[in-house]
């Protein structure tokens, strides 16, 4: 018996010693302390120059300069001395779980997590997805709000309300509430004269009942006249370019007045056409290092090439483009809020890759590098309701990208991504 009790004693307090263990390893990785890089905190104030990021359980609780900010004692420190840290990007307009390869219709939970993983590698850390969510994103969705969080964030919209009466729209409405999503979504656009567009009646009822529930609209559209008369009904997101016609002060008005942002998606148009020939970015290390090389055999397959070279649809947004280019910059120019979007998702426009493509077009159009970081982080999550992402600031989640070169020098230098932090925890490698 006493051989018994001895035998117990040792094993309680062997368990005491490792569970002690445990508990000293879990405390020491609640804080982590990141020193010496430039912070561009997304708030577009001046970047902090050898600055201190500190993270506790998930969220950042002090950041400053070095000599500014005390670091407490024990706290784990990660030099990224020469460095840019920069808030994780947010993608305010894609669609996550649909595609695999270059086909739609493949929708699931793994799927859904596989194209979160995709997105935060490329330091995309969060992204409201407008259109064809399920269930499982709901549940995804639900679960973010973790200091052991390591993959993009997920917003939803649902599914894409339609309609051909104001009563069936509504019912799509109800039901997408009931999930729950975070956005309603519609489509007021007619494809180029190719199928029906939403009637007045039907949005108008759509916007109501939504906002009657406290939600807010996104809005799909092509036309400047669209534009402004979804603006007029309440619409509470613009999701597309206008790319028919130069826009106009009655739109900025509209625009600025209502506090609606606008959202230019460049490179959605970008995709209808590009595959006309072989891209330039089918040799860029950045882009090929997460993309199945099969894919790009299919979209260089002369056949399909050809398709698009002479798709009167394919060629009509090329030159829409360009018009979505000029209208962004004015807009800009006027005090209008952009917020950063792509339309990735579905195929051929490359989840993650695109996003960073985006930030280049966007520099083409006329933006500063500052002004797309902006539009991709803080004014981003301001445009979305995101309350504790966006900006580096203390209270909201550690949401990071380290670069190891600086983005304000030249917007391409996004692509410098050293690593990534989500709730302070290091992105894993593809595969990992």
């Amino acid at each position: 018996m006493q051989h018994i009790t001895a035998l117990l004693s040792l094993v309680c307090i062997l368990c005491f010693t490792a569970c002690t263990a445990n508990q000293e390893k879990v405390s020491e990785q609640k804080a982590r302390v990141f020193v010496g890089a430039r912070i561009i905190d997304g708030t577009g104030s001046t970047p902090i120059e050898n600055g201190v990021l500190l993270v506790e359980d998930g969220k950042i609780s002090k950041v400053g300069p070095q000599n500014a900010v005390e670091i407490p004692e024990g706290t784990e420190i990660i030099d990224l001395s020469g460095k840019t840290v920069i808030p994780g990007l947010i993608n305010t307009h894609g669609h996550v779980g649909d595609t695999k390869g270059l086909e739609a219709g493949h929708y699931s939970k793994q799927n859904v997590l596989d194209q979160l993983g995709l997105y935060a590698r490329y330091g995309i850390t969060t992204v409201v997805s407008l259109g064809g969510d399920g269930p499982e994103s709901v549940a995804i969705r639900n679960a973010q709000d973790t200091a052991t969080l390591n993959r993009a964030r997920l917003y939803v919209a649902g599914a894409v309300v339609t309609g051909n009466t104001p009563e069936e729209a509504v019912k799509m409405v109800d039901e997408n509430i009931a999930m729950p999503v975070d956005f309603i979504k519609i489509r007021v656009d007619d494809n180029l004269g190719a199928s029906r567009k939403m009637p007045a009646e039907v949005y108008q009822a759509v916007i109501n009942r939504a906002h009657e529930k406290s939600f807010p609209v996104a809005t799909h559209m092509y036309y400047l006249a669209d534009a402004k008369a979804l603006l007029a009904a309440g619409s509470d997101y613009i999701a597309h370019s206008v790319r028919d016609q130069p826009v106009d002060e009655a739109l900025i008005s509209m625009l600025k007045e209502k506090k609606v942002c606008y959202c230019p998606t460049l490179t959605r148009d970008l995709s209808t056409f590009v595959y006309e020939s072989v891209p330039d970015f089918f040799s860029d290390p950045f882009f090929l290092k997460e993309v199945d090389t099969t894919l790009l055999n299919q979209l260089k397959d002369p056949a399909a090439q050809q398709a698009i070279q002479t798709s009167k649809s394919a060629q009509t947004y090329k030159q829409a483009l360009q018009m979505a280019m000029d209208n962004l910059k004015t807009l800009s120019d006027s005090g209008v809020t952009i917020a950063f979007g792509t339309d990735s998702g579905p195929p051929a426009r490359f989840q993650g890759y695109f996003e960073h493509l985006e930030m280049q077009y966007m520099a083409k159009a006329g933006l500063s590098p500052m002004q797309i970081l902006i539009s991709a982080t803080g004014d981003a999550a301001g445009c979305m309701g995101l309350k504790d992402v966006g900006t580096l600031e203390a209270g909201k989640w550690a949401d990071f990208v380290v670069l190891t070169k600086n983005p304000l020098d030249d917007i391409s230098n996004t692509k410098s991504i050293e690593s990534v932090y989500i709730a302070g925890n290091q992105v894993p490698e593809k595969g990992n």
